[in-house]
């Protein structure tokens, strides 16, 4: 079993995708999401002529990525308000990573695919986004636009767990957990290149349970940074 402020069994494996400019296969337990960046000579028309590029990002989970069938939302003809929102999420977050005008006129999609659900996936989407992103500014011999490394990790507060016996503040929620969870938190951390403090992305934490006190949420931004602190160290391995 592991302990309170450790994140379940992580990997990186890269190059998944031999036609994608960047891949990663990011692994947080039994959450496996599919990570690539497409790296295109070309920007949205509304960006034409401010001498700059962009960043988006698609999401998407696999119809047996869950324990029971989810139909396409193709096959709906819409997107999911769930799914709008998470690629938002991953967008405006890898944003942070890239110098978009040293980028230069030119467009960087992510698209992340969870492979199988078990809990923050829009954490391992993004966490595993940013290791195909670099990979892709790598191998344009873009590496100067990369100014942030980006991760992000869901941490909460367990009441009472029959599941496994454990109670207080969780780290790297699993579906289990997060669905007893009486607060719920998601944290998107960045650091400049070459090392330095940490700072905040997003933190979004709610209420599920209960509301919670201001030394709850502070604990939780903490265990959050910390958890954030250790993915990069796994990232920057991971591209070696």
């Amino acid at each position: 079993m592991r302990s309170p402020n450790e994140f379940r069994p992580l990997s990186f494996e890269t190059g998944v995708q031999v036609h994608a400019d960047g891949s990663c296969l990011v692994r947080m337990g039994n959450t496996h999401v599919l990570c690539s960046a497409s790296l295109e000579e070309k920007i949205p028309g509304w960006m034409k002529g401010k001498g700059k590029g962009w960043i988006t990002a698609e999401y998407g989970m696999l119809p047996r990525s869950t324990n029971t069938r989810t139909d396409r939302e193709a096959a709906k003809g819409k997107q999911q308000g769930r799914t709008v929102e998470i690629q938002r999420l991953i967008g405006r977050s890898l944003r942070q990573a890239v110098d978009l005008v040293a980028l230069g006129e030119r467009q960087l999609t992510l698209d992340c695919d969870v492979v199988n659900a078990d809990g923050g996936t829009r954490c391992a989407a993004i966490t595993g986004a940013w290791v195909a992103l670099a990979l892709a500014l790598r191998k344009a011999g873009l590496e100067a636009a990369l100014v942030r490394q980006i991760a992000a990790i869901s941490a909460g507060v367990l009441e009472v767990d029959e599941w496994d016996g454990r109670r207080g503040l969780i780290l790297d929620l699993e579906y289990e957990e997060d669905h007893r969870a009486a607060v719920d938190t998601n944290l998107v951390a960045a650091r400049p290149v070459g090392g330095g403090a940490l700072e905040i992305v997003e933190f979004q934490s709610t209420g599920e349970g209960r509301s919670f006190r201001r030394e709850e949420g502070i604990a939780l931004m903490d265990l959050g940074l910390a958890g954030c602190e250790a993915l990069m160290a796994a990232q920057v391995a991971a591209l070696g």
